[in-house]
């Protein structure tokens, strides 16, 4: 497997592998959904931003994975937007290797956030387990993100705040 920079031509069927990742995660908690759990311009805020950089992961010249992170090089606190695996290949280590690359890539980070839903077990088990983070912060209707003010938090909604302090 080989982590490479996001190519032109694999924009599209990056952003639907990540878009139905998303969505599985979600509905094999809540079951099918209509509505798209991760929109287009979700995904598009983040691969315009010019602090962001995308990546795919390779295997045997299929994508199989990537990722999406905001690098502030004067703070070195760093955030990990997206990072999914592609559907079906699931739980064969290709996320944390993704994450290792990231780390490499990214020496002088001194802190990993990243957010994911209240709901997704699976995510906060990787994400904790695996790869080292620490849930800092719940936020919920009563304890909104000030910093995405645009979140609305329904009855039994809300999102956990990982950090991950590095060495």
């Amino acid at each position: 497997m080989k982590l490479v920079e996001l190519r032109k031509e694999n924009i599209e069927e990056f952003k639907k592998l990540m878009q139905d990742a998303f969505q599985y995660g979600y509905e094999s908690i809540y079951g099918k959904d209509k509505e798209q759990v991760l929109p287009d311009k979700d995904v598009e805020e983040n691969l315009k931003n010019p602090n962001s950089y995308a990546y795919e992961m390779i295997d045997n010249d299929e994508l199989v994975g990537g990722v999406i992170v905001t690098i502030d090089e004067k703070t070195n606190h760093n955030h990990l937007d997206f990072l999914f695996v592609k559907v079906g290949v699931q739980s064969k280590g290709i996320g944390q290797t993704i994450w290792k690359e990231i780390e490499k890539l990214y020496p002088n980070t001194k802190v990993w956030e990243t957010c994911t839903p209240y709901f997704d077990k699976r995510n906060i088990h990787f994400y904790v387990n695996r790869l080292g983070f620490h849930i800092v912060e719940y936020f919920n209707e009563k304890h909104p993100d000030t910093n995405r003010p645009q979140d609305c938090y329904e009855e039994d909604d809300g999102m956990f705040r990982f950090e991950k302090v590095m060495k």
